[in-house]
């Protein structure tokens, strides 16, 4: 005899909401047998679900999508960090710009900084960057090779596209967990509903009592080796 099994995925649970709540079957005599309060429960669950499952879905392409373009831009403004902190550290060999200056840019050693994460990127980009411009309201020499500006310009491409990608992640983690929240009520009121129908056609003949509980999205399973009769 098949076994009966909750669904496991997401879109099997929206399947068997959709089946139990859309059924002709439940508005006719016949299908009265169904509590009230559960089918509304299941109706609510289902626009509840599909709605954070459509969310979370929306922000993962749109994370994979800004991933490949910040890579890019990663690359980019990294580039440009290590080259702005190896003319400096150039110039402070040549003594056109003294040792102590180096503070300014919080740092403590003419050593390039670690820059081969965004988290990286965004700790030390703004620090070099308001360093130079308060080492040139002292009236130093501006570094050229690149320009503070070019620096800047990269920084503010890929700031905009992380802060973006940064708000995705909150809201994919607000979806998922939503998600989450919403399968245990689901699974619940899908039990009971279940539980109804077929307690509804207990009575049937199998092959009726089976085609009548799949019509609500009953879902049976048969065990590996067992004919398939109904």
């Amino acid at each position: 005899m098949p076994y009966r099994r909750l669904p496991k995925t997401d879109a099997a649970r929206l399947k068997a909401l959709r089946a139990v709540t859309e059924n002709n079957v439940v508005y006719t005599v016949e299908g009265r047998f169904l509590n009230s309060e559960d089918l509304a429960q299941a109706r609510k669950l289902y626009q509840e679900l599909e709605t954070a499952s459509d969310q979370y879905s929306i922000c993962m392409r749109t994370q994979v999508r800004y991933s490949k373009r910040i890579s890019t831009l990663q690359h980019n403004v990294m580039m440009y960090l290590s080259h702005f902190l190896q003319v400096l550290f150039l110039a402070i060999e040549r003594g056109e710009i003294e040792k102590e200056k180096l503070s300014l840019y919080g740092l403590e050693e003419m050593m390039v900084p670690y820059l081969k994460t965004p988290d990286a990127i965004m700790k030390w980009a703004p620090k070099i960057i308001e360093g130079e411009k308060n080492r040139l309201k002292r009236k130093g020499k501006p570094i050229l090779s690149p320009p503070i500006g070019a620096v800047v310009t990269h920084f503010d491409v890929f700031k905009s596209m992380y802060d973006s990608q940064r708000q995705y992640q909150v809201r994919t983690k607000a979806a998922l967990e939503q998600i989450t929240r919403l399968r245990g009520q689901i699974d619940d009121v899908i039990l009971r509903l279940w539980n109804q129908v077929e307690q509804q056609y207990a009575n049937e003949p199998p092959e009726r009592r089976f085609a009548k509980c799949r019509q609500f999205g009953v879902i049976y399973y048969y065990r590996r080796h067992e004919e398939r009769v109904y």
